[in-house]
Order: structure tokens, then sequence, then C-alpha cells
């Protein structure tokens, strides 16, 4: 693994972790009797989206790596229904949630080129980073 980038490097997850901040600042504005509900669970969707790249990533098989975009994958299909039923509970404005989503759009492109990548590559090469 000396020749691969870190995890840290890849823009994937630093955008995972922009959006990690952007979940917790979205979530404060939410009910206190939300604390255990929309809250937790906005939160824990969101840290999923980079910690599952990173974990893919450590792991010294294509086929885990994929695994583990696809988990964060559906971590970030989670997160957006989260944010859009705050928005429809009234509990977020449309439009803070709508650049929340869009922001997540991207990041979801992003997962899906690196998993088309790996997918594609040659099965004995070294796992593209």
């Amino acid at each position: 693994m000396a020749d691969r980038m870190r995890y840290t490097d890849l823009i994937v997850w630093q955008r995972g972790m922009d959006l990690v901040v952007r979940a917790y600042t979205l979530s404060q504005d939410l009910p206190a009797h939300e604390r255990f509900g929309l809250v937790a669970q906005i939160r824990r969707a969101a840290v999923s989206v980079p910690a599952n790249v990173a974990e893919g990533h450590g792991r010294l098989h294509r086929g885990d790596y994929i695994h583990h975009l696809s988990i964060a994958s559906g971590s970030l299909c989670e997160l957006q229904t989260l944010a859009l039923a705050s928005a429809r509970l009234g509990y977020v404005a449309d439009r803070v949630v709508g650049d929340f989503v869009e922001c997540t759009n991207d990041l979801g492109r992003m997962l899906s080129a690196l998993i088309r990548r790996l997918r594609h590559a040659h099965p004995l090469s070294p796992i593209p980073s």
C-alpha cells in the first residue's frame, strides 16, 4: 500500500467529510425532541459516507473496496431521505435542504465514477485510488 495514495487524499473522502460538517449544521436546528430520532440518524448516515470510503480504501481486495463504496452510496441516499423528511416536517427550509441534496448528488456522482473505475480496471492491476 506504500505507493497508493492515502484515503485522506481522495477528493471523494474530502467531500464526504465536508458533507459531515454540513449534516451536523443542518441537524443542529432540528427540534430537541428529534435528538434521538432524525438528528442521530442524519449524523450517523453522514459519518458513514467518508468512513466507508476510508475503510474500503484500506481493504486489500478490489471487491471489498467496491462493497464499501456501495455502502457509502447507500448511506448517502439515506441521508438525502432524512433531509427531505426534515423539510416535509417543516423543520428545515426547502432552500437549505435543496442545497444539501445537491451536495449529496454531487458526491453520489463521484462515488459512482470511482466504483465504475474500480469495476473496469484490469483484475491484476493495482487498485486505483
